[in-house]
């Protein structure tokens, strides 16, 4: 088990350096929102797949699917995304990403927003099967927007046609690419503003037939417990499918952080699922703007799992464009903790702070003659 103590002991003695390492764990999200998309064009590519080479990253989590859009051919989703791209580059440009990037021995993993729909009123589900697919808590509903939690629509983990529809997506997303190397399932969680939350009408009824239960306390320890079965029991149904078509495909999630946050708001088991073998690694969002509670929760995330190797801590680039300083100290902490790597969120916010990029990827000094 993870000593805490010794953990802490080792965390005194770090000092930053100007230049981590290339450490065999970097890994590096690449975003859909970014103010230049790295699929939209081969020169982004290649700017992506150099940084990567030149920073040490081992692994490209490259966003394919948000708020039912896809950044590849798919029917389930809004294609419309995938399309302009491919116009634009003229072949695929996930499959010119994954070739390049082995090129350099690097590894692409698709990045999946699994039960956020974001703010996309348009998303083909929700015009397929209307708000019923959506989580939701007590409140009388007269419109969509009364679904809407911090500022997103969420699809309810319990519906089994949510399970279905995006299991059709994991498939197709496989049987498009067979070089992709892996899968990382985000997003794969109740929302955790308020955990009240699951009140989808076929999930209710699910429950009801399971326990006989008449009435529904949302501090009900059953009632809990079925909501985390139901994450969990959605990403069991996801990885069949993914190991149906690849067999050999690596699966990681995301976790959310503080620990209790995920497991009694989201309803989201994830050291379990590193503990069971489920996963391959769960990539914490340890996303504080603060050294010290950076440091807070690598010692949290330590003490829920065997091994430290199966996870991975992502560090907010995005929060600390203007704290350079602070991202550092984070990203070396992480580093030397002895994790199984450090995952940059995300690529487009290091790009805007050199200071972030020299970093991560030093600059070559001109030959002196």
């Amino acid at each position: 088990m993870f000593r805490a103590t010794l953990f802490l002991l080792s965390l005194f003695l770090l000092i930053p350096s100007a230049y981590a390492g290339q450490a065999p764990g970097r890994a590096l999200f690449v975003s859909v929102i970014e103010k230049e998309l790295v699929l939209s064009s081969k020169d982004n590519i290649n700017k992506v797949i150099d940084f990567a080479g030149s920073a040490g990253i081992k692994i490209l989590f490259v966003q394919v699917y948000r708020a039912n859009m896809s950044w590849f051919p798919s029917k389930m989703a809004d294609a419309s995304p995938y399309e302009k791209c491919l116009k634009n580059v003229g072949e695929d440009p996930l499959a010119l990403l994954i070739r390049k990037a082995h090129a350099r021995g690097i590894e692409v993993h698709a990045w999946l927003n699994l039960l956020t729909l974001s703010k996309n009123t348009n998303a083909p589900l929700l015009k397929k099967y209307g708000p019923s697919i959506l989580t939701r808590d007590r409140r009388p509903k007269r419109k969509l927007r009364d679904y809407e939690i911090d500022h997103q629509y969420f699809l309810e983990p319990g519906d089994l046609r949510v399970r279905r529809e995006l299991g059709t997506m994991v498939e197709e997303l496989l049987q498009a690419y067979p070089d992709l190397d892996g899968v990382q399932f985000d997003y794969i969680r109740y929302p955790d503003l308020h955990p009240v939350y699951g009140h989808g009408l076929m999930n209710v009824d699910r429950f009801r037939e399971a326990t006989g239960a008449s009435a529904i306390r949302d501090k009900d320890p059953a009632w809990q417990d079925w909501k985390r079965a139901q994450v969990t029991d959605l990403l069991k149904g996801l990885i069949d499918k993914a190991k149906a078509i690849r067999p050999g495909i690596h699966i990681s999630t995301t976790g959310c952080m503080s620990y209790a946050r995920a497991y009694h708001e989201a309803f989201q088991d994830w050291p379990s699922w590193v503990e069971s073998g489920l996963v391959e690694f769960v990539t914490v969002m340890s996303y504080p703007d603060t050294y010290e509670e950076f440091l807070k929760h690598l010692e949290d995330a330590g003490k829920r799992v065997t091994d430290l190797k199966k996870l991975k801590f992502g560090v907010p680039a995005y929060k600390l464009v203007e704290a350079p300083g602070i991202f550092i100290r984070q990203f070396d902490a992480c580093e030397k903790a002895g994790s199984g790597g450090c995952a940059v969120f995300y690529y487009g916010s290091v790009l805007l702070s050199p200071a972030l990029s020299d970093y991560l990827a030093p600059p070559v000094p001109p030959d002196s003659e």
